[in-house]
């Protein structure tokens, strides 16, 4: 079955990128192999034409529906980018998402009667909805009329909407849809009076309502491998039905009654957290998890396992191209292969529970690892530990914010009380976050490029055999233990990093900027903050950086900005200096007050004025004088007045661009016609838009784009980096190759990525 199951992984990718031709070409194998079949039973032969078939079946499936999806009337619309008239069902909680040019809202709509063209279509087709927050108050469930301009889609969608306007309401939810959202609301009730934290992580507990946490929460939960408590999954499913069953138990129920309860369990479940694909996958791995743990479980657990995956593949062929599917199917491939393997070895010499609580979460965070490092470029140390120190606090987090909804709906002073038990919970595992992810050796930086990728999967497989045999024995099992540790406790050195004579390096900090350039003395100087404080921090540990002379914010775009604050964090900061466009307005407010705060006031960088910074000397080439200190908010005029910086140190010319756009790039060839440099930070993150006349005259041999990892802009775009490639110019980028050193050996240029250590 497992192998049917990654036939049933093929067979979607296959369907999804090479069409009709892989289900013709499994088709004619499957006949081949049925003929051979015939003539020489085997057991081998019969295995093959089972995968095969299986194959061709998820292949089908996966064509016929984005046929479905990308050929109907509305997927054509959105191509013209027609204006249209639409009438559906919301089908996902309207979510308000910040983007750079100001909040919206987006919800997904199955689309029932469509104008557009002057024709009118019947279809039940689905839709991204992008409007204004009006769509809040359209619930799941509800049936409404909108008017707005279709656009192609990506994803598994038909197309996006641009809505005008506020949703006209048809009809509202059916009652369970009530009834649901009625629950979840009474949850968030129940813990408002908390903290921020609590308030908003009980909620993500009981039924994956993560609206309001903290970024820098949720990113302390992913350094942790904590994230799984942030999202619907088989755990939130298992103790939600365990507790109901219990309780059911308490008052007398038994025999079949007991599996009616537990069926509208799962039932009211799947409705509380919404009947969403990832939702249903994560019923149906809790599931087999638990069949893999019980009786007979290394028997039962994989084959349960290859029918899961089957049966979901077929059912939403989406899912193969879905991290989270592939994080929760390796996960539960962990706990049934791995987990009973190493649970017995553990159980010579620890109790048998706790054997079963170590080797669980040690088991799927193994199986894990190579898919969250290419996800994130990174590997957790602590998250074992840290699931292990959390586990006694996640039943009754989930159970009481549970309960406190249930009660809230009848009496909301005891909704409240339970809510405050929950929120106790949540606090230990909060604080279980927060320290360990403070850890030096919390996460080792890794890189996402092939080769650190399958040198990570071959480490994992190491480990997944030699497991057993180590912790077979006291001694060796706890000297393992010991020296975990000790790398946890104490950073662990990169080797060959931070390279010997760097003189500038690009930090991978997912979607942003942040820019190191090396002083005197283990000083820095940093240009731009990037979106996230702990990458930033992680990265000016890892080069030494103890004290910034200067910071310089190009532009007030949260992913410029928003890791501002891992500047102070046991550092010495001398001057801030801006752009003069002080736009937008609550970022410029919120530097200014993390600096206040520290005694620092930023400045506007001074137009062509020389600074000399230990070996540093830095030039302002760009705004010029006169430029506006207001901007109307237009996200490009704000990237138009990013600052543009040349920095000359060891005989080594590096421009840094900041977002600037095609237009404050032709004003700096007029204004610096002759501009040479060695090194280049290419402009938004390699955005399409670029004036590639000037970007190729400034003969840069080395060209620096900071990225992350499948963003949502389609940055880089090749058609900026390609003139670049074809001229000479190497190009590194971080979401390839991790942090980015640019070295000066003598005369000698060189570069140097952590993905490539």
């Amino acid at each position: 079955m497992l192998g049917l199951a990654v036939a049933a992984w093929a067979g979607a990718g296959a369907g999804r990128w090479q069409g009709w031709w892989s289900v013709g070409g499994a088709l004619v194998l499957a006949a081949v192999l049925g003929l051979a079949l015939r003539r020489r039973s085997g057991s081998g032969l019969g295995a093959a034409l089972a995968g095969v078939l299986v194959l061709a079946a998820v292949g089908g499936v996966t064509v016929l529906r984005l046929e479905q999806v990308r050929r109907g009337p509305v997927a054509a619309l959105a191509v013209e980018r027609a204006a249209v008239r639409v009438e559906g069902v919301v089908v996902s909680d309207p979510r308000e998402v910040q983007g750079r040019f100001g909040s919206t809202v987006v919800c997904r709509l199955e689309v029932r009667s469509l104008t557009g063209r002057a024709q009118t279509f019947a279809t039940r087709t689905t839709v991204l909805v992008v409007g204004d927050t009006a769509w809040l108050e359209a619930p799941l469930g509800s049936r409404v009329r909108t008017t707005g301009r279709l656009g192609p889609a990506d994803d598994d969608v038909a197309g996006v909407l641009a809505s005008r306007g506020p949703p006209e309401a048809v009809a509202g939810p059916d009652p369970w849809w009530r009834a649901a959202s009625a629950v979840r609301a009474s949850v968030r009730a129940a813990v408002a009076h908390r903290p921020a934290d609590q308030a908003a992580l009980v909620p993500a507990l009981v039924d994956g309502d993560d609206a309001g946490l903290d970024e820098q929460l949720a990113a302390d939960f992913r350094t942790t491998g904590l994230t799984h408590l942030l999202a619907v999954s088989g755990t939130n499913l298992t103790l939600v039905v365990g507790f109901l069953l219990l309780l059911a138990r308490t008052c007398g129920v038994r025999g079949r009654w007991l599996y009616v309860v537990g069926a509208l369990g799962i039932v009211g479940f799947v409705l509380l957290a919404r009947t969403e694909p990832s939702v249903l996958r994560a019923a149906v791995m809790g599931a087999v998890g638990l069949v893999g743990l019980g009786v007979d479980g290394r028997r039962r657990g994989p084959r349960a396992l290859g029918v899961a995956v089957v049966v979901l593949l077929l059912v939403q062929p989406g899912l193969a191209v879905q991290p989270g599917f592939a994080l929760s199917a390796l996960a539960t491939g962990g706990i049934v292969l791995l987990a009973p393997v190493w649970r017995d070895a553990l159980a010579r010499w620890l109790p048998r529970v706790a054997a079963e609580a170590v080797a669980v979460p040690a088991a799927a965070q193994l199986a894990c690892t190579p898919v969250v490092a290419a996800l994130s470029g990174q590997v957790s140390l602590v998250a074992v530990a840290a699931n292990l120190a959390v586990a006694p606090a996640v039943a009754p987090a989930t159970v009481l914010g549970l309960g406190g909804g249930l009660v809230g709906l009848v009496w909301a002073p005891a909704g409240r009380l339970l809510g405050t038990l929950a929120g106790w919970c949540v606090a230990w595992i909060v604080a279980v976050a927060t320290r360990a992810a403070d850890l030096p050796g919390a996460a080792v930086g890794w890189g996402s490029g092939a080769l650190a990728l399958a040198v990570l999967t071959l480490l994992v497989a190491a480990v997944a055999v030699a497991g057993p045999v180590l912790l077979r024995h006291p001694v060796t099992g706890v000297g393992c233990c010991l020296l975990l540790g000790l790398v946890v406790a104490v950073r662990p050195p990169q080797p060959g990093w931070p390279p010997r004579g760097w003189v500038m390096v690009a930090c991978d900090v997912g979607q942003g900027d942040a820019l190191v350039l090396a002083a005197d003395g283990g000083a820095g100087v940093v240009v731009d903050a990037g979106p996230d404080p702990v990458a930033l921090d992680r990265c000016l540990d890892r080069l030494g950086v103890r004290t910034v002379p200067l910071a310089v914010l190009t532009h007030f775009h949260a992913d410029h900005v928003d890791g501002f604050a891992a500047l102070f964090e046991g550092r010495a900061v001398g001057a801030v200096e801006t752009t003069s466009l002080q736009d937008p307005p609550e970022a410029v407010q919120a530097v200014s007050e993390i600096a206040a705060a520290h005694g620092v006031t930023p400045t506007v960088a001074p137009y062509a004025v020389p600074q000399q910074v230990g070996d540093l000397r830095l030039t302002v080439l760009w705004p010029p004088p006169g430029a506006p200190e207001t901007g109307p908010g237009d996200g490009s005029t704000a990237n138009d007045a990013s600052v543009v910086l040349l920095a000359e140190v060891r005989g080594v010319r590096l421009l840094l661009t900041g977002d600037v756009e095609p237009h404050g790039q032709a004003a700096l060839a007029r204004t610096w016609p002759d501009l040479r440099v060695d090194v280049l930070k290419v402009p938004h993150h390699g955005s399409r838009y670029q004036d590639e006349p000037w970007l190729l005259g400034l003969g840069a041999r080395v060209a620096l784009v900071s990225v992350g990892a499948d963003n949502d802009y389609g940055h880089p775009a090749a058609e900026a980096l390609g003139p670049l490639v074809a001229a000479g110019t190497r190009v590194l980028r971080t979401d390839t190759g991790g942090d980015l050193a640019v070295v000066v050996d003598g005369t000698s240029l060189a570069t140097v990525t952590v993905g490539g250590l």
